[in-house]
Formats: C-alpha cells, sequence, structure tokens
C-alpha cells in the first residue's frame, strides 16, 4: 500500500498489514506454524526472523493491522488483553511506582492491579473517571507513572474526556493509558485524542466471533514503542500464529459488524427504555446519559454493550439472565453473537468488597448481529 495516502478506515482494515504472499500472491497472509527460521549464515537472519516469540511473519502482519487502525505507529500482539496489560505495566512502571486507576473497570484487569502488580511493588489508586479533579487529586507527583482508563468502562458504560485525562497525565509526567475495547478503533481513537497507549482485548470486537483470544498495545511514540518490544519479547506473552491470523481475519469485518452492533444496541436500549420492570439503562447514546455529550464528541457512535438495571435486585437480574435464550448466557462480549451476563457474579465477581463493586441488580448485554425483531422477543421473553 502507498502509506503516503490517506486511506479511509475500512480500507486499512482490509489491507494494512496484508499484503499479497510475495512467494505465490496469496491474498491473504499465510499462518507461519513455525518456531525458527533457517539463517543465512551465523547471525544472518532473513528479513529480521530468527525465533517465533520475537517474531513471527502472521504476527507482524496483524501488528501492522493494528498500528494502521488506530492511528498509531507500532502494535504488538499478545496471547490476552490481560498480557497486554501486564507486559505494559512491566514496562512502564518499577516496584514503588504509583497507577491512577478507574473506579469502574474490567475485574480481570483490577485483579491483575491489586492482587499481582499490587505484590510487585505498584500501588494504584481509584478514581472516578468520569471527574478529571478526582484524576488529578488521586496523582502522586513524581509517582504516579500511569493514569489508566476505560472508555465506555466495563460495566456501567461510564464515559471519561480522553482529551482532558491525557492533558491532566501529561501535566503530572504520566503516561495515558486507554483500554479502547468496548468502542474498538472504528468508533474511537484515543491515540487521535492524545493517549500514550491503546490496550485492547483482541478477543472482543476485533476477533468479532469469539474463536480466540488475544490483546494487544498501539503506540505512536518510538522510544515507548522500543520498551515495549524487548518487554514483550522478553515477557514471552505473545500471539500465536493461528490467533494472530484469527483476529487478523475478524478486523477486515470491523466497520461493518460496528455498524449492526450499534444499530441493535439503539433498538434494544429503546425497548428496554419501554420497560416497566427496567429501572435505568446504561448506554452512552442515550440523551440524558451524564457522558453521552463527551460519547458523541470524541465517538462515532456509541456500540454494542448496553448494561441496565431491574426492580426487583439481584435475583431478578439472575432469572433474566437464566431465561433468555437467543442472548447466551456467558462472559465476554463483542462477537456476533448476542451474550448475557451478571456482573457481579459473573465478570466482576473480583471486584466485590472494593471501590469497585457493582450493583447486585445489573444485567449486561454484548448485543450481537443477528436479526434485531428476534432479540427484541427474547428481551421481552427473559424480563416477562
Amino acid at each position: 500500500m502507498n502509506h503516503e495516502h490517506q486511506y479511509g478506515f475500512e480500507t486499512l482494515a482490509i489491507h494494512a498489514g496484508n499484503e499479497p504472499d510475495p512467494t505465490t500472491g496469496a491474498v491473504v497472509p499465510p499462518i507461519y506454524a513455525t518456531s525458527t527460521y533457517k539463517q543465512d549464515g551465523v547471525g544472518g537472519l532473513r528479513n529480521g526472523y530468527e525465533y517465533s516469540r520475537s517474531a513471527n511473519p502472521t504476527r507482524t502482519a496483524l501488528e501492522e493491522c493494528l498500528a494502521a487502525i488506530e492511528a498509531g505507529t507500532r502494535g504488538f500482539a499478545f496471547a490476552s488483553g490481560l498480557a497486554a496489560e501486564d507486559t505494559l505495566i512491566r514496562s512502564l512502571c518499577v516496584p514503588g511506582d504509583h497507577v491512577v486507576f478507574p473506579n469502574d473497570a474490567y475485574g480481570g484487569t483490577f485483579r491483575l492491579f491489586s492482587k499481582v502488580l499490587g505484590a510487585w511493588g505498584v500501588e494504584m489508586t481509584p478514581a472516578a473517571v468520569t471527574h478529571p479533579d478526582a484524576i488529578r487529586a488521586a496523582i502522586r507527583p513524581g509517582k504516579t507513572k500511569v493514569v489508566w482508563l476505560e472508555t465506555p468502562t466495563n460495566p456501567l458504560l461510564n464515559v471519561a474526556d480522553i482529551a482532558i485525562v491525557a492533558q491532566i497525565a501529561h501535566e503530572a509526567g504520566a503516561l495515558l493509558v486507554v483500554d479502547n475495547t468496548f468502542a474498538s478503533p472504528y468508533l474511537q481513537q484515543p491515540l487521535e485524542l492524545g493517549a500514550d497507549v491503546v490496550v485492547h482485548s483482541t478477543t472482543k470486537y476485533m476477533g468479532g466471533h469469539s474463536d480466540v483470544v488475544g490483546g494487544a498495545l498501539i503506540v505512536r511514540d518510538a522510544e515507548l514503542a522500543e520498551k515495549i518490544a524487548f518487554h514483550q519479547n522478553a515477557i514471552g506473552a505473545v500471539a500465536g500464529p493461528f490467533d494472530s491470523w484469527l483476529v487478523l481475519r475478524g478486523i477486515k469485518t470491523l466497520g461493518v459488524r460496528m455498524d449492526r452492533h450499534s444499530d441493535n444496541a439503539e433498538k434494544v436500549v429503546e425497548f428496554l427504555q419501554r420497560h416497566k420492570d427496567v429501572t435505568s439503562v446504561l448506554y452512552p447514546g442515550i440523551d440524558g446519559h451524564p457522558g453521552h455529550e463527551t460519547a458523541a464528541k470524541q465517538m462515532k457512535r456509541y456500540g454494542g454493550i448496553v448494561s441496565f438495571r431491574v426492580s426487583g435486585g439481584e435475583q431478578h437480574a439472575i432469572d433474566i439472565c437464566n431465561k433468555a435464550e437467543i442472548f447466551i448466557l456467558g462472559e465476554s462480549l463483542g462477537g456476533v453473537e448476542s451474550l448475557i451476563e451478571h456482573p457481579g457474579k459473573m465478570t466482576h465477581a473480583s471486584v466485590a468488597g472494593t471501590p469497585l463493586e457493582v450493583p447486585a441488580d445489573l444485567v449486561r448485554l454484548s448485543v450481537g448481529i443477528e436479526t434485531i425483531d428476534d432479540l427484541l422477543t427474547d428481551l421481552d421473553h427473559a424480563l416477562s
């Protein structure tokens, strides 16, 4: 591809990193199922490849694509989103450093920071992502190396103003990391808004078909990229060639899928807002949502995740999850099929009793791309 030309998102998603194979002309990059590579004489690496933990051509194709669609210069693919996060923090922090963390975030990320990185000596302070002053107050001058954001957050769909928080982090000499999993690069590009690092669980919308587990980091700064590249190789939690190939395949349809996810989610929101047993609907696309104006400013659309609270408390929420049929009861999100879950008992059980504890009457939906009338009928049945 002519990289001097400004291509559109969908063109990049299909073509970046996907150059036809020079040997055969294959349009789809091959799965290089190899652990090692023949060297052209001792130390003479052919195209820089020596060992597949360090680099693999299928993973390279994915990493080039990730960088292109997130408007970064370097992308890095990992075995999972948590592997990406762990590698990132070990690249940026040493024991004694401090991180400002969202007060509403994925339970697995919280567990990584509180139980693993905390034991390693990295401290964290939760702060409300919706309140820049709270983030500023949580920063410890000289000690805070990272401000971490999810936006929209998991599972309460809170929205942070990326540009404002980037300014706060940079004034304090810290880096801003944004987990962009819920929005996907199609709907939001944090690096363009001032973030330093973007994190993804590529398991979700990037892969898009619930058939692969993976993670990614994308950056713009060359020095930061070298630091991450060193740790990616030294720690070794890399994406394998088949997983890389699946994510690369998923990204090609990301734009059209996100449009349908958003279409369907908007109709689900309308249905839930009218239902007598629903006490509140959490979705950034709703006019009255506290983060709606910020989301409208920094997102193309509002995505496929919808959370809602119900009358009747925890038991009613659990009953709804158990009664749904097309909405499959399961953790994760972002696949073509719709999923339903009870965050308090499932994805966010690890934050019970902490400042990140989620309401017991909360249900989270990952709205898929099925026929919308079927999804609405299923929700009607589950709520009745």
